[in-house]
């Protein structure tokens, strides 16, 4: 049995706004724009990371908020996204890369690769994250290699994690959340 094209349509359409959900949870927690990345959630959604976090989407984006601060930069990035979508109901699985660059006099660049594992729920024609929980595969951990940050990239713009990232004064359409301040 084949879909019809409104099926179809209304399929792809969907899945597109997943894949839309989970790259703006990467710019959010990058951009640290907490208020961002808690709208990506439903009100009673349950984030689990094994021993590190589990519990409510609000408590998980205290706990980032908190733990961010111990980072010069982040970078989270996605591939291999896959959806599958039943109605008002999809299932994602997301390989992703977290990159993080500690802060203090014996910098660390750390990068822990995975997978998001990811159930959506349509409510009020608003698709959102219902829960969250995640693998580990890889990480490695290395010392930040100041001569190329002063050599090679020299000059380059440096991304910042907040809301004075250049992204915010060169795309107008990507503002921060309302309620982010």
């Amino acid at each position: 049995m084949t879909n019809a094209p409104d099926d179809t349509l209304q399929s792809l359409a969907d899945k597109q706004a997943l894949l839309e959900l989970v790259l703006t949870y990467c710019r959010a927690i990058d951009r640290r724009d907490y208020a961002l990345l808690l709208s990506l959630y439903h009100e009673d959604a349950v984030e689990e990371r094994g021993a590190i976090f589990s519990g409510t989407a609000r408590e998980f984006v205290a706990w980032v908020q908190k733990d961010s601060v111990n980072y010069a930069a982040t970078m989270h990035r996605l591939s291999n996204t896959l959806f599958t979508v039943h109605g008002d109901t999809a299932e994602g699985e997301h390989y992703a890369e977290a990159y993080h660059r500690t802060l203090g006099d014996t910098p660390m660049e750390v990068t822990a690769a995975g997978r998001y594992l990811d159930r959506y729920e349509r409510r009020d024609g608003r698709w959102a994250i219902a829960y969250r929980t995640s693998t580990l595969d890889r990480c490695d951990m290395r010392p930040v290699n100041s001569e190329a940050y002063s050599q090679f990239v020299a000059g380059s713009v440096v991304g910042q994690p907040g809301a004075d990232d250049l992204s915010y004064q060169v795309l107008s359409t990507f503002n921060r959340h309302p309620a982010a301040g």
